[in-house]
C-alpha cells in the first residue's frame, strides 16, 4: 500500500498561493528536506495548474543533477477534466477521479506539489496520508490558504519538525484519523 504526501510551502497564516516569497529563504536545509521527498515517492500527482507550470518549466529548468533528473523521469498522474494531450511522463486520471486516485494510491507513493483544488479535493475524500510542510516566517495576509473550510476534520500526528537558523520550520504531519474527537463537556 502506497501513501499520498502533500507538500507545500506555507506562510505562518496559512497562505501558499504563489510561492515567489519563499525565494529569499532557500537554503541548503530546505533543498535536502525537497530532495528527501521526493526521493521517498514513485510519481507526482498533480492538479492541471501546476502540472502546466512544472511542464513547461522543469524540462528546461536550470538545476543540474539528480533533483532534476527525477523531476523530468518520473511518472505524473494529472487531475483534469480539461486537458487531453499531455507530455513530461504525465498522464490524465481517466473516470472517476477519486476512485482512480486511490487505485493509484494502492500502487505506489504519491507526492502533490501545489494543486491546492486537488489537495482540497484529496482531503474531502480522505486520501491524504501526510503533510509535509515548508512553514516561512512570513504574514501575507491575503491569497489562497492551504486548509480553508476544512471537511471532513482530521487528527495529525507531529511525525519530524525541524528549525533552520533563518526561521523556517520543516515539518511532517501523518494523518492519524480522518475526523476529531471531540471532548464532551458535562
Amino acid at each position: 500500500m502506497g501513501k499520498i504526501v502533500v507538500a507545500e510551502f506555507v506562510s505562518l497564516d496559512g497562505f501558499i498561493q504563489d510561492p515567489l516569497w519563499t525565494a529569499p529563504f532557500w537554503c541548503d536545509g530546505i533543498a535536502n528536506y525537497k530532495s528527501g521527498e521526493l526521493e521517498a515517492v514513485d510519481a507526482l500527482l498533480l492538479g492541471r495548474t501546476t502540472y502546466q507550470m512544472f511542464a513547461a518549466s522543469w524540462p528546461d529548468h536550470p538545476e543540474e543533477g539528480a533533483y532534476k533528473d527525477k523531476m523530468n523521469s518520473m511518472p505524473k498522474y494529472v487531475a483534469t477534466d480539461s486537458l487531453r494531450d499531455l507530455d513530461w511522463n504525465a498522464q490524465r486520471i481517466e473516470g472517476d477521479l477519486a476512485a482512480g486516485i486511490a487505485k493509484l494510491r494502492t500502487e505506489q507513493n504519491l507526492l502533490v506539489f501545489g494543486s491546492a483544488s486537488l489537495v482540497k479535493y484529496l482531503r474531502e475524500h480522505e486520501l491524504v496520508d501526510e503533510y509535509r510542510l515548508v512553514v516561512y516566517p512570513v504574514l501575507l495576509g491575503s491569497g489562497l490558504r492551504l486548509f480553508e473550510a476544512v471537511e471532513p476534520e482530521a487528527t495529525l500526528a507531529l511525525a519530524d519538525s525541524e528549525v533552520l537558523d533563518n526561521g523556517v520550520v520543516l515539518t511532517t504531519y501523518r494523518v492519524t484519523a480522518n475526523s476529531v474527537v471531540r471532548p464532551s463537556f458535562g
